[in-house]
């Protein structure tokens, strides 16, 4: 049982991590309208394992402590990631599991840039849409397409479900 915790607690870290990195190395293009946040990729993550969704939550949380939107962003961006990877966690085909991040993001921070910063709603939810479709609808679902074709891939992330779905 111990052993179980400290992996779980090991293995949200490392996704955390992964995602905060992924973020802040490329923060010019992480925030604000047209985000190309390359650590987005990693909510495909819970399609292969459900759990693995609390990490994304937690990296999602961090990196929007950097958000030139502040402290807004750490709650209403992490509340979208919540509900993306639920969103993600539930679904049996790839493809569509891509769609939640896009959907959730551009409404909700969409909301954000409108409110906090006065940007027209429909433009920015239409440039933080752009940028979720690229970076997970078509890079994302791209390297999750190929990497789960690598039985060792799916052996190293303990992937427990959609092993066998059509994506």
């Amino acid at each position: 049982m111990m052993k179980s915790r400290i992996r779980f607690i090991t293995d949200q870290a490392i996704i955390a991590g992964v995602y905060v990195a992924l973020t802040l190395a490329f923060a010019n293009f992480s925030y604000l309208g047209v985000q190309f946040r390359l650590g987005e990729m990693l909510v495909l993550l819970p399609f292969f394992r459900k759990d693995y969704a609390f990490g994304l939550v937690l990296g999602c949380a961090i990196a929007n402590i950097f958000s030139p939107l502040g402290y807004i962003d750490v709650i209403f961006g992490t509340l979208a990631t919540l509900l993306s990877v639920i969103g993600v966690a539930y679904s049996k085909k790839l493809w569509v599991a891509t769609l939640f991040p896009v959907i959730i993001n551009a409404i909700i921070v969409g909301f954000e840039l409108y409110f906090v910063l006065g940007l027209p709603f429909w433009l920015s939810a239409g440039q933080v849409a752009l940028g979720q479709f690229i970076v997970i609808s078509l890079m994302g679902y791209a390297v999750f397409i190929n990497l789960r074709r690598n039985k060792r891939f799916l052996e190293v992330i303990r992937a427990n479900q959609n092993l066998q779905a059509t994506l």
